[in-house]
């Protein structure tokens, strides 16, 4: 008698986990130099426009992303993932070379490009091999993958730049890039109807701006992505006010308490569905910003940068999943790009508000915090105006 279980199709095949491994050594190559950031702007003269490190980062990824979810439609979600590695790599490779503040920026800009194009590349290509009703799941295992790189990225970063300085670092930056192209390259292309290069794929028309049927998720995700932006701004400030001196254990905090939850999370929203989870994974939001404002101890601070970690990697992929189910199959890669262009929204907004409320000055911690935890109230609260449906 043949196993019922051998019938049953594989899930998740070697193309998905080589995927994860893609993803997690890409999101490592870009994050292990921004704990070292302020501090090298600082150098270069430039420390009162650190909320300017992420904003201009952010926009080119929103700006980009159009033509990103467009181009995954049409000509394939690998050049598009690859696209995004080489783009890191080459800004990796410049940041030793710059002795300007305009300098500094105009990289920061274009380095925007890499997760204007890779993730929406990634996102598409698994919801086109995992079936809808382990979507969240999956968007879960690739996000751990994710955060895999944003926890280790700044560990080894600060390692290697204490033992090699930072040019060092941003060399080991570029390799992991060239690590997560060549692991990409290897992988079987899943969009069936591919169209040839033309110019006619680079004109962006109203339409591809943004997909209206993904819109509820994409308002969430611009309130509650406002904090993430407060968070990776201000974080090595703050912990540095309060006797914390590597700056990456904070960031390794907020990523390792997001793999804890990212899994089950996923698994959760496909389960009870998404809207339900995020009710409680945005409250947490606005309990971790709470914390996070008024700490006046290290422990205080960690503590509140754990909770934000858990809130942050239980909503991001629940939204990416909610996301990908309202997107219709032709246009997945537009609705995802849209969710990309609402989250970086929220981010580049976040780093730029709170790097312009801040000032360099510790008494504006509570403001910044606080101004995050009313926009995720506000979140919360339109959330519980819909019907609990997936």
């Amino acid at each position: 008698m043949i196993n019922e279980i051998a019938l049953k199709p594989r899930v998740y095949s070697n193309q998905f986990w080589l995927l994860c491994f893609s993803a997690s050594l890409f999101y490592a190559s870009f994050n292990m130099i921004i704990p070292e950031l302020p501090e090298f702007l600082t150098k270069l003269g430039g420390a009162d426009y650190k909320g300017l490190i992420i904003s201009l980062f952010t926009l080119t990824a929103m700006l980009s992303r159009p033509f990103s979810g467009k181009l995954a439609d049409r000509l394939g979600r690998k050049p598009v993932i690859i696209f995004g590695g080489v783009v890191c790599l080459i800004c990796s490779l410049f940041y030793p070379w710059l002795t300007t503040l305009f300098g500094f920026f105009l990289l920061r800009f274009f380095h925007g490009f890499s997760t204007g194009f890779s993730p929406t590349g990634v996102s598409a290509y698994v919801s086109d091999i995992i079936p809808v009703e382990r979507r969240g799941e999956a968007m879960g295992f690739i996000g751990t993958a994710g955060a895999i790189g944003m926890a280790s990225g700044p560990a080894i970063g600060g390692a290697v730049a204490n033992q090699f300085g930072l040019d060092g670092m941003f060399y080991f930056s570029s390799f992991f890039a060239f690590a997560a192209i060549a692991i990409t390259i290897g992988l079987k292309e899943t969009l069936k109807e591919r169209h040839e290069v033309s110019t006619a794929l680079f004109k962006i028309r109203k339409e591809d701006l943004f997909e209206p049927l993904v819109i509820a998720p994409c308002l969430v995700m611009v309130l509650a992505a406002f904090p993430y932006g407060a968070v990776y701004t201000l974080l090595p400030d703050f912990g540095q006010h309060l006797g914390i001196q590597n700056k990456g254990l904070l960031f390794a905090y907020l990523t390792v308490a997001s793999l804890l939850v990212r899994l089950i999370a996923g698994k959760a929203s496909d389960i009870y569905g998404r809207v339900p989870v995020l009710k409680v994974t945005v409250s947490l939001i606005i309990v971790s910003m709470i914390v996070i404002g008024v700490s006046e101890s290290s422990l205080v601070l960690i503590i509140g940068v754990s909770i934000y970690g858990l809130a942050q990697g239980a909503t991001s992929p629940t939204l990416l999943a909610w996301a990908t189910d309202l997107s219709s199959d032709e246009h997945r890669g537009r609705g995802i790009a849209s969710l990309y262009i609402s989250m970086e929204m929220g981010i580049g907004l976040g780093a730029l508000i709170s790097g312009l409320v801040y000032r360099n000055s510790s008494a504006n911690f509570v403001i910044c915090f606080g101004l995050s935890s009313v926009l995720s109230l506000i979140a919360v609260i339109f959330l519980f105006m819909r019907k609990n449906t997936k």
